[in-house]
């Protein structure tokens, strides 16, 4: 018979890992996709645990704690979800067995005591151990080709066979933007998805495109003089309404060619000023319309006030209010603004001929629309990669190398350490197994070979030897070698954080939710009874 307290403790960690089961068969190159429908009835095909997460609905409390876990390793370092997910599944999974190994049932919660104290002692002992297992670090994050060399671990979980091609085409991005001060924004890369082709007609261009049509006759224009405003491209309307009395034919020809007098007024003034292409974050009326094909003004709606602050950024302009000619300083440049056909696919291109702007966009091109969502959530892994180099510029070895090593080192520890949290130190480390048990179960290989061989490896000395994903039986090679290297601080935050949510939902002996009393409910009655009649 079990307690209630290590009744709870199952409980909370079988549906911990029922989920992390779920994302364990996606996890690396040759991960299983999912197909999540969500409940907008939106259907998502991907092996990206961020995104399965996001979607999925999880109702179990303690389940939830491993899902912020990962949106925590989301934000800190924008990679790494899954391996949270695993490790932290594992973790709990190895503390229900030393429960079911331990003592009496009057010693539950002393056994529960002694695993978290276990783990955290373990997990100090790990990240201390992590900066003894770097093996290289990032030299010139200026070089396309060393970052793209950099990025392809991070491409290759999500898009396996295009990350050469997927790589190259993020680090020009990365690198064209990346400012003189370090400080990347990851929000500086857009991404512009087109139905048609095929992955390899994917490109980059330095500036911004959006899936738009001009407004007027003019499609191109170069070195671009760009007026922005944020309101629509129209006439002036009054805040009050006025009342006009005409009394004859002459009278009305007056008021409406006033009125376009005065439009004239407004455009003319607005070419003479320089500028040659006029982005309205509105609607543009007809009249409006003519005279900007009168002056030979290109005009660009755009509906979205976000892409209209991202322009703006793009090409150094501010955006103005109202229909007022702008100064030298308000007005944007680019080298060149085009209408051009991708696809079937109208769009406009804001391009910058140098490799200084604010901003870069990639332009994937896919068969289908879940192909190229998929493709930018690996274009998403590589910038925030990116990003994280430009932070913290080491690297360990991938493939299951770096846990093999901690396993190993972490086991020692263990057996130096008095008492019973030895045996938590020991499961703490048998859990790094987890990593490349997963990537040998993915790719159709016997995982305990893997593990053995890889032990045996390292008992050598050879810290970066991991498992073998292209090799068609249990093998291992030289990580450093491949090129197969996850970021240091990727490997920091996941194991701490994944230790963090373990040891939460140790702690936790019960659930208690907030909900209704049961019981009749009380009568409604009229919500006026009190009131006098006769008022």
């Amino acid at each position: 018979h079990y307690s209630g307290l290590e009744e709870a403790v199952y409980r909370n960690i079988q549906a911990c890992k029922e989920l992390a089961q779920t994302t364990r068969t996606a996890y690396g190159p040759n991960g299983m996709n999912k197909m999540v429908i969500n409940h907008l009835e939106k259907l998502f095909v991907t092996n990206d645990a961020a995104t399965i997460l996001r979607e999925l609905e999880v109702q179990h409390p303690a389940a939830k704690m491993l899902v912020m876990a990962s949106h925590m390793q989301e934000q800190e370092v924008g990679d790494g979800t899954n391996f949270v997910l695993v490790f932290a599944g594992v973790l709990l999974e190895l503390a229900e067995d030393l429960l079911r190994m331990g003592l009496s049932v009057s010693e539950v919660s002393y056994i529960l005591i002694t695993v978290i104290e276990g783990y955290e002692k373990a997990c100090k002992k790990a990240l201390e151990i992590l900066p003894d297992l770097v093996c290289c670090s990032a030299k010139n994050l200026r070089d396309v080709e060393e970052v793209a060399s950099l990025l392809h671990t991070s491409v290759m979980s999500k898009q396996y066979g295009n990350e050469r091609f997927l790589a190259k085409l993020i680090a020009q991005a990365c690198v064209s933007i990346l400012p003189d001060s370090g400080h990347f924004n990851v929000d500086n890369i857009r991404v512009c998805k087109i139905v048609g082709a095929g992955i390899s007609a994917s490109s980059v261009l330095h500036g911004m495109v959006f899936k738009k049509e001009t407004e007027g006759d003019v499609t191109s224009v170069k070195d671009a003089k760009i007026a922005v405003y944020s309101c629509p491209f129209d006439g002036m309307i009054t805040e009050t309404k006025g009342t006009v009395l005409i009394k004859n034919a002459e009278e009305l020809m007056n008021f409406s060619k006033g009125e376009e007098n005065l439009m004239d007024l407004q455009v003319k003034a607005i070419a003479d000023s320089g500028a040659n292409v006029v982005v309205t974050g509105g609607k543009v009326a007809d009249m409006a319309l003519h005279y900007a094909n009168k002056y030979n003004l290109m005009l660009v709606r755009l509906n979205s006030k976000w892409d209209l602050r991202r322009l703006c950024k793009t090409v150094g302009a501010t955006a103005l209010p109202r229909l007022t000619p702008p100064t030298l300083e308000e007005m944007g440049h680019c080298h060149s603004v085009y209408l051009s056909e991708v696809g079937d696919t109208q769009v406009v291109v804001f391009k910058h001929e140098k490799e200084d702007g604010a901003i870069s966009t990639i332009l994937i091109r896919g068969s289908t629309d879940n192909l190229m969502d998929d493709i930018e959530r690996a274009v998403d892994d590589g910038v925030n990669t990116f990003k994280v180099l430009t932070r913290d510029k080491r690297l360990v070895p991938g493939g299951g190398a770096t846990e093999i090593e901690l396993a190993k080192q972490i086991t020692s520890y263990g057996e130096t350490c008095p008492g019973l949290d030895q045996y938590a130190i020991k499961k703490f480390a048998e859990a790094f197994e987890a990593i490349p048990r997963a990537l040998a179960e993915n790719s159709g290989v016997k995982a305990n070979e893997v593990i053995s061989k890889l032990y045996a490896v390292h008992q050598e000395g050879k810290k970066n030897v991991g498992f073998d994903i292209e090799a068609e039986a249990a093998a291992v090679k030289d990580m450093l070698e491949a090129g197969v290297l996850d970021t240091y601080l990727g490997k920091f935050w996941g194991i701490k954080l994944a230790t963090n949510a373990a040891v939460t939902v140790l702690r936790v002996d019960q659930i208690i939710m907030a909900k209704p009393a049961g019981g009749p409910k009380p009568p409604s009655g009229k919500k006026d009874w009190d009131e006098d009649q006769n008022d």
